[in-house]
């Protein structure tokens, strides 16, 4: 058994993504502005990268070179395919796609021989064996895979030249976890939420970096196309089908998109929100940052967008942050306590925990109670009502379009609850929940994505699907579960695309940081023992509980210690939403 770490069998270029092209003036009816060519170098339209040169299988090379350099093939298959079918036999290209899940594993996996050899044999079985490090879907995404990648048999035959080539060898690419850092950028995508357009949502993707155009053009061309399987039917879009880029240009101010297709100069409904999804797309990969956004359709200026620091395309629904003392809702200030909030709401009592805030401009709170979950409004007349009855119920989770959930587990329903429709909670389908212990539900600030906790030690992600039928919660995977005997403590939403998981384990507390889009994990440093968490943003308050007393702290803005923020007779702290 040999380990390989693959040395000579390809070559590295550094790519600054750039293409040679002159100089040309574009006219808007601002006036003239000099632009560069789509993919003209020294601007961050552009990302360097390293592209991998593969080589034909050499007649010296034994079995273990032709493994390394087919694999290094494979990392160069999206560049140049004709490299790697050189080392497949004709029978093995017949068969042999690239179709398919790219399997990623670390860089140095081991070479194997099932049977003895004695250096004759004119056919080899050989076993290629690594650990798992990713997948990356024919969607673009990306998911974590952990454990050992037992690649399959390649059976290598010798030729009459010297040297071998493969007869038979596993579906797909294989590439190691340094190829992709070197070839692909993690990216966002910004879509709709499809039942409520004026909200976007992120899409987290993997792109395989060109040498041919920019990646201001990779993003785009990707943003045309469906969004990844998480969030398909969740979202949309406001470009519409058949729309195509003619040319990305800029200059230091302004970026020149020139769009071709169905788009109607003349009906700007959709403008602003095309104007939303370009700006995200480009500006949360460090594209064009800071810059105006020229969008022109056929050559004709369609829409100008400018920089806006109140932009409201990524409304998380208010800042403000909250506690609970013995049942009381109280305002958290910069500095501390900030007085009761206003009703009911803001008056001591017991038996109410798990609250739950909707956005600050609807109003609204709930808890949970011994028969079910109660709500009141925050306001001098707001009075505690009781509007989803049951025993078995999740803690409450409100949608940003102002409706109140809970997973009923006694009768193995999910429930919705709209304090306008003047009904009673409604079911919505979630099928894939059927049977399980569903621990807690927390939706998404951008109303499509739901955590669910299921048992003690596994975090799901979910999303709200639109069908002709209703809203569906579907498009489930798996993004944590912890080790047996360890138990989730609370599950948080800090932004859209992040959750953060609070786990008690043997060794103590864990307090993670996952991207849910493609499973990054950060680990957070905690001094005290939590007992739930919120989160906004950049700012994650934790209740910590004592034998004499209950306080809330925070993480500074270093996400290495924490702070006193209110220091006595203070738990659940709360943020609207998440």
């Amino acid at each position: 058994m040999t380990t390989i770490r693959r040395l000579g069998f390809a070559v590295a270029i550094v790519l600054a993504v750039v293409a040679a092209g002159t100089g040309c003036t574009v006219i808007p009816v601002t006036g003239p502005y000099m632009v560069g060519d789509d993919g003209t170098g020294g601007d961050p339209l552009n990302k360097p990268f390293q592209r991998m040169i593969a080589i034909p299988p050499q007649p010296n090379w034994g079995p273990e070179d032709t493994i390394k350099g087919l694999q290094a093939a494979m990392a160069a298959y999206a560049d140049d395919p004709s490299i790697l079918p050189q080392y497949l036999t004709p029978e093995a290209r017949s068969k042999w796609s690239a179709a398919g899940p790219v399997k990623v594993i670390e860089d140095a996996f081991e070479i194997a021989y099932p049977t003895p050899r004695d250096g004759t044999e004119t056919v080899l079985q050989v076993t290629l064996k690594a650990q798992w490090v990713a997948s990356i879907g024919t969607d673009d995404a990306y998911a974590p895979t952990a454990g050992a990648w037992d690649g399959g048999t390649f059976e290598l035959v010798k030729t009459q030249q010297g040297g071998y080539l493969v007869n038979k060898l596993p579906a797909g690419l294989l590439l190691t976890n340094s190829d992709v850092v070197r070839a692909y950028r993690p990216a966002n995508l910004y879509y709709l939420n499809a039942d409520m357009p004026d909200r976007l949502v992120v899409d987290r993707v993997r792109l395989r970096m060109k040498p041919t155009e920019s990646f201001a053009r990779t993003i785009l061309e990707r943003l045309l196309e469906e969004p990844t399987t998480a969030l398909r039917d969740a979202v949309t879009t406001s470009f519409p089908e058949d729309t195509t880029i003619e040319s990305i240009r800029w200059n230091e101010e302004r970026v020149l998109v020139n769009l071709s297709g169905p788009l109607d100069p003349l009906d700007l409904s959709a403008e602003a929100a095309l104007r939303a999804q370009i700006r995200h797309s480009f500006a949360d990969n460090d594209v064009a940052k800071g810059r105006i956004i020229e969008i022109q359709v056929d050559g004709e200026t369609y829409a100008v967008d400018r920089p806006d620091p109140a932009d409201p395309w990524l409304d998380d629904g208010g800042d403000t942050a909250y506690f609970v003392d013995n049942g009381a809702v109280h305002f958290m200030g910069k500095e501390g306590p900030a007085g009761a909030v206003p009703g009911a709401a803001g008056e001591q009592r017991a038996g109410y925990t798990d609250f739950a805030l909707s956005k600050e401009e609807t109003a609204l709170i709930a808890a949970k109670t011994s028969t079910g979950i109660s709500m009141a409004k925050l306001a001098q007349d707001g009075r505690w009502q009781e509007v989803i009855q049951g025993t078995e119920l999740t803690p409450p989770t409100f949608h940003r379009d102002g409706s109140l959930w809970t997973y009923d587990n006694e009768n193995g329903v999910l429930l919705r609850y709209d304090p306008t429709s003047g009904r009673g909670p409604e079911r919505v389908a979630a099928p894939k929940l059927a049977g399980l212990d569903v621990a807690r539900l927390r939706i998404a600030r951008d109303g499509v994505r739901v955590s669910v906790t299921t048992g003690e030690n596994t975090v799901q992600i979910g999303a709200l699907i639109s069908t002709p039928e209703g809203l569906v919660l579907g498009n489930f995977r798996s993004l944590t579960t912890t080790e047996m005997g360890d138990e989730i403590v609370d599950v948080t939403w800090s932004d859209d695309e992040h959750l953060l998981v609070l786990v008690e384990s043997k060794a103590g507390q864990i307090l993670s940081e996952i991207n849910v889009g493609d499973g990054a994990t950060v680990g957070v440093p905690l001094k005290d023992r939590l007992a739930s968490l919120a989160a906004l943003d950049d700012r994650v308050l934790g209740e910590v509980k004592t034998d004499k007393e209950t306080k809330i702290v925070e993480l500074n803005q270093d996400r290495q210690t924490w702070v006193p923020k209110v220091e006595s007779n203070a738990g659940s702290p709360l943020f609207p939403l998440g």
